[in-house]
């Protein structure tokens, strides 16, 4: 068991999909990390930033699931990280309807010196300045794996470029990967991206799975068929998460274990996508994903006959 650090937004959203609408609920990047990797029992610590406006039962309901909120810096005086969107009928595409940085906006993230010499931080979606400064923090990780999206790579392509030399793994989906290296190609995309820095890169394809890249070897792991995707927020976070806390937990950084931390991955994004925000993940257990896990094994598990 190895310890996880790990960096992002501790926020609120408000969400509006086909299904229904919220009001203010727990959301950000690190928050979702945190829960799926707590599935795993990760030593996980959350470096992040709240205001005051930030209920205290939320806190109370990440310590119960075993993280560390030591760098979870509180600024009385400020208020809390806000995104608000709107989901498309497709529900892969959305429009953005409000973003307040609130504390955000001056965060400088403090690792807890317990956690400074963590094997494995997960760098999730923030400004690549930030995501620096906590690289610089720690003592030597055996694995760095960043997560980022197509607004760091319009507004601050220079200073993301510095965090994807520093890092062993880089998820971002198949947009991104095509805007970041101006290939259509994935698998030329990926080339390009290894030329950058990270030994692997995970494409991230939403419903249609997930690609794992490194040498010349591809791996490529389906996702799960689902009747009904209630709430895509937090989905791609809930894979990193799950795909850290995997490999936090197994302490082996192998392309043939970071397979299986992709399916991990993939199956906890699939309970993210089935209620509003993290209710989900707050209640799922070990069995229920034991049982969607044999569901994965079944679908991609066959015997081809070599004619």
């Amino acid at each position: 068991m190895s310890k996880l650090v790990i960096v992002g937004t501790v926020a609120f959203d408000a969400i509006e999909t086909p299904f229904g609408k919220t009001d203010k609920i727990l959301g950000g990047a690190a928050t979702y990390i945190g829960l799926a990797a707590s599935q795993f029992n990760a030593d996980g610590a959350i470096v992040s930033v709240v205001g005051g406006d930030f209920p205290e039962e939320y806190i109370a309901m990440l310590k119960n699931n075993n993280l560390d909120v030591s760098g979870l810096e509180i600024i009385k005086e400020g208020k809390t990280f806000f995104w608000s969107g709107k989901y498309h009928n497709d529900m892969n595409s959305r429009d953005t309807l409000a973003t307040e940085l609130n504390v955000l906006e001056n965060f400088q993230p403090k690792v807890p010196e317990s956690y400074k010499d963590a094997e494995v931080v997960m760098l999730g979606n923030l400004h690549p300045l930030v995501q620096l400064s906590v690289i610089e923090q720690m003592d030597s990780p055996k694995l760095i794996v960043l997560d980022t999206m197509n607004f760091w790579m319009d507004s601050a392509l220079t200073e993301l470029k510095q965090v994807i030399k520093k890092v062993d793994v880089i998820t971002i989906n198949d947009e991104e990967a095509r805007q970041l290296t101006g290939e259509y190609s994935l698998v030329v995309a990926a080339q390009k991206i290894k030329e950058m820095g990270p030994k692997y890169v995970v494409i991230k394809k939403g419903e249609h799975g997930a690609l794992l890249f490194h040498n010349e070897d591809i791996f490529f792991a389906p996702a799960l068929p689902l009747e009904e995707v209630f709430d895509p927020t937090g989905a791609g976070d809930t894979f990193a998460g799950g795909f850290t806390g995997y490999l936090a937990k197994t302490a082996d950084y192998s392309f043939e274990n970071m397979k299986n931390a992709i399916i991990y991955g993939s199956t906890l994004a699939s309970f993210c996508v089935e209620k509003f925000g993290t209710e989900r993940l707050e209640s799922l257990t070990k069995k229920e994903v034991h049982q969607r896990l044999k569901q994965f094994q079944s679908l991609t598990q066959f015997d081809i006959e070599l004619t």
